[in-house]
């Protein structure tokens, strides 16, 4: 009978932490997590949490980077299927949005969980934020390349973009009785297209937003 591989069974522990940490900064809130929650629910020891990561923070940058990798991949799969520039945006886009639609706790890590955090992931939360306008940013040049939209400054319109999606997925996350995230796609969908230059004709009649949408104002 082989003997257990000893890299093989760290690596498992190690992933066990992360779920066992993601499930409780879900419940919790990174605020109200202790190390030794994270270590009841990965039926570990606080020393074998330490063992592998010095302290509660670095598990949490672990989890946003690793969260938003599958994320990034996600979006790339959705717009490899895309050859037509515009619609490798609007792919990207809509990705994002059903991802987080079928994942809340996804999105209340990425979106909300950050900010409790407080300082010390000002400047992850901001990597994180920047990763994506980059990826928006290159999908609109791309369309600027191809005549698809008029030339326009893609830096500041990815931007607008990734901010326009934050404020819709964070007051969603806020809502009491919250309404599908994946109704806010057309709404969505066609007040971005339209700051990007895209034409009306391309853009299409949009339905009326779900009355579920008129939420209250909401604090920081």
């Amino acid at each position: 009978m082989s003997r257990p591989d000893p890299a093989e069974q760290s690596r498992s522990r190690r992933e066990r932490i992360l779920d066992a940490a993601f499930s409780t900064f879900a419940s919790r809130g990174y605020r109200e997590t202790a190390v030794d929650d994270i270590a009841g629910a990965a039926e570990t020891s606080k020393g074998g949490i330490y063992f592998h990561f010095p302290t509660k923070e670095a598990i949490f940058r672990e989890l946003m980077q690793t969260t938003a990798d599958k994320l990034v991949g996600r979006v790339e799969r959705a717009v490899a299927l895309e050859t037509e520039p515009v619609a490798r945006a609007e792919a990207a886009l809509h990705t994002v949005l059903t991802t987080f639609a079928g994942h809340r706790t996804t999105a209340r890590l990425l979106f909300l969980d950050t900010v409790g955090a407080g300082r010390v992931f000002q400047v992850e939360t901001n990597a994180l934020h920047e990763r994506f306008a980059r990826l928006i940013q290159g999908y609109l040049d791309e369309a600027v390349a191809s005549g698809a939209i008029p030339p326009t400054d893609t830096r500041i319109t990815s931007i607008a973009w990734f901010g326009a999606l934050n404020e819709v997925v964070a007051r969603w996350l806020q809502a009491d009785q919250p309404a599908r995230l994946e109704d806010a796609y057309p709404a969505l969908r066609a007040t971005l297209l339209r700051s990007a230059g895209v034409p009306e004709e391309r853009i299409g009649p949009v339905a009326p937003p779900s009355p579920g949408w008129d939420f209250p104002e909401i604090t920081r």
